[in-house]
């Protein structure tokens, strides 16, 4: 059998066509070939023969029969019937494929197909004469028999695409297809009908439809050559097009963002969703929807930015390289969420862009603070006015990566109302279970979050839930010693405030002492976010002086930093002078740092009332209880002191509400100082929570609490057994200046305090 492959020939069966000798490569065709079999394979795509490949091919061929060859070398070819291939062999002599005969499904009244084919064809020869096409075409016409001889041969005029030529071969049903070639003759007429008048009358409103989808087509044609021509004035419609073909959308994406943009086509520019579809399809395009690309991770730079960027932070630091290694060796994104726990201006976000910059990534901050509506995460359905997607979308458009390293600030400020729950929408995002396909509801179809390296930061844990904080590794942030903070204000802060105020390197001296004296007097934080501010000030004001041209350089000691910053008005606690009866310094955790804190008590006259002072809150007032009972027990001596007398209990300062259980062992102290008149020396303070037993409970935020012992001169600090490995993250300095006693019983503070 013969092989013929054929790309934009339209061949049905029963109709007669002419080749010349040149089409049969294979062999020399003679007239010995009479009769002999073909097989015509349709392709999808214009190639040529040496490049053809089995993929090339439509499944559904067309057998026929040569039937003459004439003395000018012209081969007379008659289809037969469709056919069905299969095991299609391409070689460079042949092409080979297994045909099953696929008949027609003869659905068509003889009488119905005479009428439609009689009408067309007085149609065409009205058409031949108005067109002047000449009396060879009307004979042409005279000479068709059915439908299938009228597509084939006009199938070079039609204006339908290669493929809806395809599906005329491809059409089962008899009277299916006669019905898409009557449709696409009609069209036909009316394509060459616009273009040669302007207006023409209609008929019926049959033809109507045939005319607008004639110019529907004829437009789309013409305003693609524009759009060829002038790129930058491209439509909409094409535009959203060429973006939706070359995004790399999955399935699902392609098939919606498609459907958005045939409803654009309809509404036109003047229809009044026309906008909401615009945004909803120049959203989904400008997501990265193609797998980025691994980038080679180098550890010793990225150690190396996490230093330069980042001072102190040790622990914090080598957890990151972790992380960073793991992924390195599995190739792709992997690990836990990390959360970044610790007070403001400690580094928490800021290291996020060093993470991003160390794995070469698109970096972007979403801040969650204050959210209170699930949408606000997962988005709003397009069903509401002003839909917007949700932040976590957001943030993947603005980072223009499919990979990029996402800072969730402060978790711990979630809120929840009648809008929801967005602590539980954050669940599905930072499970890589299920982030994988991530359904922002403005979208409706799923993304993929699993490439993202997502890292949060929260001031504390005690407001996140439960669920959501199973899903992270918290890491804590510990605040900086007044030595790490004097270095990140020589190295970081100091240059970045020149360098935004224009001051030159040789204009300005700020003097160690100086730094020491802003970060002692001027600031009460555990980050730097305070220093910051204070450093920003002191340049802008000597950028005054400077443009003033009062001094060409300046030098900042540690007198003149009252003439920049003016009267500190910080102070910070220090220790008491004198020990005083029933009263002992404790040790708080704050949002911003540690603070001491001073517990007093006293006896007045009365008839054993308790009061309460300082706005304790209800734990620690729970403590205060605990600590009465306790001093009853270990001094039953003295338990008539709290008959005969009414007792008051006083946290300084009482206008800043204070809670929290580790004031359990400082209450039991200050009361026992109380009853039996000794004094605690001035040096000493105490953290630890207390329980009924007399045993000395763990308590957290034991780095920043004795990093602000060493700051109000305490030498030695009591604290649970049980936090005795949270030593190891404690500064070196802080240890040093400090004499930590780990006790498990009250009993033993009493002892080494009141003797």
């Amino acid at each position: 059998m013969i092989t013929i492959p054929v790309y934009d020939l339209l061949v049905l069966p029963g109709v007669s066509f002419y080749f010349k000798k040149d089409m049969f490569p294979a062999r020399k065709i003679t007239s010995e070939d009479i009769g002999e079999d073909v097989l015509f394979l349709v392709l999808k795509e214009e190639k040529d023969r040496k490049d053809l490949v089995p993929e090339d091919f439509y499944p559904i061929g067309v057998s026929a029969k040569i039937e003459s060859i004439d003395e000018e070398g012209t081969v007379r070819v008659t289809a037969k019937t469709r056919v069905s291939l299969s095991d299609i062999e391409v070689t460079e002599e042949s092409i080979t494929a297994e045909a099953s005969i696929l008949p027609d499904v003869d659905d068509l009244d003889e009488e119905e197909e005479k009428e439609h084919f009689a009408r067309i064809r007085e149609e065409l020869l009205d058409f031949t004469k108005n067109f002047n096409w000449g009396m060879w075409a009307r004979a042409m016409i005279l000479r068709w028999k059915n439908f299938d001889e009228v597509a084939c041969a006009l199938a070079g005029y039609l204006s339908i695409p290669w493929e809806e030529k395809y599906e005329l071969m491809e059409e089962n049903s008899r009277k299916a297809r006669m019905e898409k070639i009557e449709r696409a003759v009609y069209e036909l007429i009316a394509v060459y009908q616009v273009g040669e008048e302007a207006e023409t009358a209609q008929k019926d409103s049959n033809s109507q439809l045939y005319r607008e989808s004639a110019l529907k087509k004829q437009i789309e044609f013409l305003q693609k050559q524009l759009d060829e021509m002038h790129p930058e004035n491209i439509s909409d419609v094409r535009r959203f097009e060429t973006k939706i073909a070359e995004s790399g959308m999955n399935e699902e994406a392609k098939r919606e963002a498609e459907k958005v943009l045939n409803r654009m086509k309809q509404e036109g520019k003047d229809g009044h969703e026309y906008g909401m579809l615009y945004d909803y399809l120049d959203f989904v395009t400008s997501l990265s929807w193609k797998p980025e690309e691994m980038v080679p991770i180098d550890l010793d730079e990225a150690e190396q930015i996490l230093e330069e960027d980042h001072y102190g932070l040790k622990k914090v630091k080598e957890r990151i390289i972790q992380q960073i290694a793991v992924m390195a060796l599995n190739k792709k994104q992997s690990g836990s969420i990390l959360l970044f726990v610790g007070a403001p201006g400690t580094g928490k976000t800021s290291i996020g862009q060093s993470i991003a910059k160390a794995l070469h990534r698109s970096y972007v901050r979403i801040s969650l603070g204050g959210i209170r509506d699930e949408a606000e995460i997962r988005g709003h359905r397009r069903t509401y006015i002003g839909a917007m997607p949700g932040r976590i979308m957001e943030g993947m458009k603005r980072s223009g990566a499919s990979n990029p390293v996402m800072v969730l600030d402060e978790v711990d400020k979630l809120a929840k109302d009648y809008g929801g729950d967005p602590a539980s929408a954050l669940l599905e995002v930072l499970d890589p279970e299920q982030n994988s396909t991530f359904t922002d509801h403005y979208m409706n179809v799923p993304y993929d979050l699993s490439n993202v390296l997502f890292v949060c930061t929260a001031n504390t844990i005690d407001t996140i839930p439960e669920p959501l904080l199973n899903r992270m590794e918290v890491i804590q942030f510990p605040g900086y010693t007044a030595s790490e903070k004097e270095q990140i204000a020589k190295r970081h802060l100091l240059p970045r405030a020149m360098e935004s105020t224009g001051i030159q390197p040789k204009e300005l001296k700020v003097s160690d002492k100086a730094v020491a004296r802003i970060i002692s007097e001027y600031t009460a934080e555990a980050g730097v976010r305070g220093l910051k501010k204070q450093i920003d000030t002191l340049c802008r004001y000597a950028a005054v002086q400077l443009v003033r041209g009062k001094q060409k350089t300046i030098t900042v000691s540690a007198k003149r930093v009252p003439e920049f910053l003016g009267r500190n008005v910080l102070r910070h606690d220090r220790i008491m002078s004198t020990p005083q009866t029933g009263v002992v310094t404790g040790l708080a955790w704050t949002q911003a740092g540690g603070e001491i804190l001073f517990i007093e008590t006293a006896f007045t006259k009365g008839n054993g009332e308790i009061t309460i002072t300082g706005q304790l809150g209800d734990v620690m007032q729970e403590s205060a209880k605990i600590a009465i009972t306790l001093v009853k027990e270990l001094y039953p001596d003295k338990a008539e002191k709290f008959k005969e007398n009414s007792l008051h209990i006083h946290v300084p300062s009482g206008a800043v509400p204070k809670d929290g259980p580790s004031a359990g062992i400082t209450l039991v102290t200050a009361l026992s100082s109380l009853v039996t008149g000794k004094k605690v020396p001035v040096d000493v303070a105490m953290t630890g929570e207390v329980s009924l037993r007399g045993l000395v409970m763990p308590i957290g935020g034991l780095p920043e609490k004795l990093m602000a012992a060493v700051r109000a001169g305490v030498k030695r600090v009591f604290i649970p057994h049980d936090n005795v490995q949270d030593l190891e993250d404690v500064p070196v300095e802080v240890k040093e200046k400090l004499e930590i006693i780990p006790v498990k019983k009250v009993k033993e503070v009493l002892e080494q305090t009141l003797g």
